[in-house]
């Protein structure tokens, strides 16, 4: 399953929803990965998919300084998971893939 493309993200934290967009790249067999929101752009690590399962970590400054990890499961266009920051409870993760259309305009 390929899960290449842009993601529109939404994350229930304690603090509110946020909203974020990830897109997710294949190199050379390696997943790579950038994710947008709260005004900066930050790189995708350990990017790992596993069947239906996507892991990967991100470290955020905005709204505070955090380091996400994300664990979601991929079924076609749509995701769901958690984001967990250090002892913080997990955050609920939802996301559907851009249409094709959507991610050229």
């Amino acid at each position: 399953m390929s899960v290449e493309g842009t993601w529109n993200l939404s994350v229930s934290t304690p603090i509110g929803t946020t909203e974020a967009v990830v897109e997710l790249r294949e190199r050379h067999g390696n997943l790579t990965g950038t994710a947008h929101g709260a005004g900066e752009v930050v790189p995708l690590s350990d990017i790992v998919l596993n069947g239906d399962r996507l892991t990967w970590k991100q470290a955020i400054t905005k709204p505070v300084r955090l380091n996400l990890a994300f664990d979601v499961t991929v079924d076609g266009d749509t995701l769901r998971g958690t984001s967990k920051a250090g002892r913080l409870p997990a955050s609920k993760v939802t996301g559907e893939r851009r249409a094709a259309a959507e991610r050229r305009a």
